[in-house]
């Protein structure tokens, strides 16, 4: 039985599905028949539908990957990806059901925005690394990628090294800024000094809006500067959909906040909804931001679908893998530990090459070598060793003899 769990699984999650919306749509129906069907409920009604709606495509898409779990070196990032909508999706509802603790449920939704990110450059980079056999060097020959608007003005970053470890650490550091950043919220949340919403200026909530933003601002420029170097030998695993997908989801949620936001701020909130004092203007906007992500992820999830499908991964030839194994496969984050290590390296290396005046990479053939470091994601027991299409590629970073 163990080993058909290939034909079980996608049924069995179903099944828990179905039994899990049994005890919780009846909770829902009655809580609102006591409340008296306010606006609240209905929001929570009307979300809970499309997340309901939602759930199942995400479910299916992210067990079919596990059930064909031949190129775990993409798929692990892909599945990550797919993860993103049931993330979202329950943690938007539960916050229209707590609307007094949205701070923290919006928190987490955000640090695994900074996650997907990641996983979509990664994803991408192993890709490259996989097709091309010198993937840096052939970033080193091609024509110079400049920068595009608004950073045009910028002098171009040189093809190879250089323009590789702009775009990977640029990405990074938003996988680092964003926990950091949470987790300051929730000090000051507990200390009343974060004002969510407020734009005084001795609250921490501006701050840490202008820092964040700032920090994701680095992080897609640099994803689409990476996306625009490589379009050409990306094209055959169909990026654009894949990227708008990313991009739609973060985009869409980060702009909602700031115009919902500034639209309490000049007071049409309160003015619309009827609310008098403060703190009832905050739940307001908060259960708007809360109520149009839960619709979003119903169309997410469909986009998900047609973008990341499991159809180029179905090879029955390959090794079959238990589902154990393919499961804790996909969440292990040791590649996301070996990327943060080596982010805070380079980083560290370059401020103190500038301090010394020198540069963080030397041009290819001068004073530097390349060194593949194995992930530590590794599969090994996927053929790693003998180099066979499941293997996760090796890992590049320069390190100067200078």
């Amino acid at each position: 039985m163990l080993g058909q769990w290939r034909v079980w699984i996608q049924p069995v999650i179903m099944i828990l599905y179905a039994l899990i919306l049994i005890v919780v749509i009846p909770f829902i129906v009655n809580n609102t028949i006591n409340n008296g069907f306010s606006a609240s409920d209905q929001s929570i009604v009307i979300g809970g539908v499309f997340v309901m709606m939602s759930l199942p495509i995400s479910f299916w898409d992210i067990t079919q990957h596990l059930a064909h779990f031949t190129k775990p070196y993409l798929q692990k990032h892909i599945v990550r990806i797919l993860w993103m909508v049931p993330i979202y999706a329950v943690n938007a509802w539960v916050g229209l059901v707590f609307p007094s603790a949205s701070i923290y449920f919006d928190s987490i939704r955000e640090c695994y925005e900074a996650y997907v990110i990641y996983n979509f450059m990664r994803y991408l980079l192993n890709y490259l690394q996989n097709e091309i056999d010198d993937y840096e060097m052939s970033l080193h020959n091609k024509t110079q990628v400049n920068h595009f608007f608004p950073l045009c003005f910028l002098p171009p970053r040189e093809n190879g090294a250089d323009l590789f470890h702009f775009c990977k650490h640029g990405i990074l550091q938003y996988v680092v800024v964003r926990p950091l950043s949470t987790f300051v919220s929730f000090v000051c949340e507990i200390n009343d000094v974060y004002g969510e919403g407020d734009f005084t200026f001795t609250r921490a909530w501006p701050y840490l809006m202008l820092v964040n933003n700032f920090s994701q601002f680095v992080a897609m420029y640099c994803l689409v500067l990476f996306y625009r170097a490589n379009h050409e030998e990306l094209q055959p695993m169909r990026p654009l959909g894949k990227f708008l997908c990313i991009k739609a989801v973060v985009f869409f949620s980060f702009f909602q906040g700031v115009i919902i936001t500034i639209l309490v701020y000049v007071g049409v909130v309160a003015a619309v909804f009827g609310t008098t004092d403060k703190q009832s203007t905050k739940e307001v906007s908060s259960n708007m931001q809360n109520f149009l992500i839960c619709i979003e992820m119903f169309l997410a999830a469909i986009a998900h679908h047609f973008t990341f499908p499991h159809a180029p991964f179905v090879d029955a030839e390959s090794e079959q893998r238990s589902c154990c194994e393919s499961f804790l496969h996909m969440w292990d984050v040791s590649d996301v530990q070996q990327d943060i290590q080596e982010h805070f390296g380079v980083v560290g290396n370059s401020l103190s090459r500038r301090i010394r005046g020198t540069t963080a990479y030397q041009p290819i053939g001068e004073r530097s070598r390349l060194i593949y470091a194995s992930a530590s994601d590794s599969d090994t027991s996927y053929g790693h060793a003998s180099g066979s299409a499941t293997e996760e590629p090796a890992v590049p970073y320069y390190h100067s003899l200078a």
